[in-house]
């Protein structure tokens, strides 16, 4: 096996991928050779990503629909796969984050929650599922977080939803796992991103943060890309159902 984190010519789809961790996860992978499907509920988020990695001389394509509509997905994969090419890699990374006291949170925000973190995990990915299954071969990578196993004041249904998707990856493990497909997780710790920018400039947060964490320091976001690259990659052929912790080693101190 050579080669072994290289992605040339696969061809990845990234929920989610037009900013943030999903815009630094395309990046990363298309690095590695990786042409990339720029995944974004809407067109113009998608394209306009897709075109700022074009510009870097990577390869992507906007890949432009509403995770949790399931008739959209499946028209978007089966259009995928008929016009692009066969999708070698799924990055469920699509989320969102909601934060009220547990007796407050609105039935709506909820509902959002679990429709994005939860619901459009299980979608995307029996959708892609279905034609990785008679290739016998595929790989896909949940994005979890430390609320796959760790709770939080205010964001209780947000650790619901990455709590199922720990539980998701196990399963889709055991079923898959005989067609030659992989489903691992990431769960990554605290990282500085637009849905931590609010903990991120609160002081007393990040004083929390550095003396709970071992490696006493806030996450920089370029430091979740060698995992995906792992496990998007032939080097982990034999890893499956396993949530990847890139946390500083949080989860590992009490």
């Amino acid at each position: 096996m050579n080669n072994l984190f290289s992605l040339d010519n696969k061809i990845v789809l990234i929920t989610g991928a037009s900013r943030g961790i999903g815009f630094l996860l395309a990046r990363g992978l298309a690095q590695q050779g990786a042409h990339i499907l720029v995944n974004a509920t809407t067109d113009e988020h998608a394209r306009h990503a897709a075109d700022r990695l074009r510009e870097e001389g990577l390869r992507a394509d906007a890949a432009a629909f509403d995770v949790t509509d399931s008739q959209a997905v499946h028209a978007a994969i089966d259009r995928i796969e008929a016009d692009i090419g066969a999708i070698d890699v799924l990055i469920n990374n699509a989320g969102i984050q909601r934060r009220h006291p547990f007796t407050e949170f609105p039935e709506q925000d909820w509902d959002d929650i679990i429709a994005v973190n939860q619901k459009a995990v299980f979608i995307v990915s029996q959708t892609v599922a279905r034609y990785m299954v008679p290739r016998r071969r595929g790989k896909i990578v949940n994005i979890g977080s430390m609320q796959s196993e760790l709770g939080r004041d205010t964001i209780t249904p947000y650790a619901a939803s990455k709590g199922a998707v720990k539980m998701l990856t196990r399963g889709m493990c055991v079923e898959l796992a005989r067609y030659n497909i992989q489903v691992n997780g990431i769960a990554p710790g605290y990282f500085k991103t637009e849905m931590t920018q609010a903990l991120a400039e609160d002081p007393a947060f990040t004083a929390w943060l550095t003396q709970r964490t071992p490696a006493a320091r806030w996450g920089d976001p370029q430091e979740l890309i060698g995992a995906a690259v792992f496990l998007a990659a032939d080097a982990s052929a034999f890893v499956n159902g396993q949530l990847l912790f890139v946390d500083g080693g949080m989860s590992a101190a009490v």
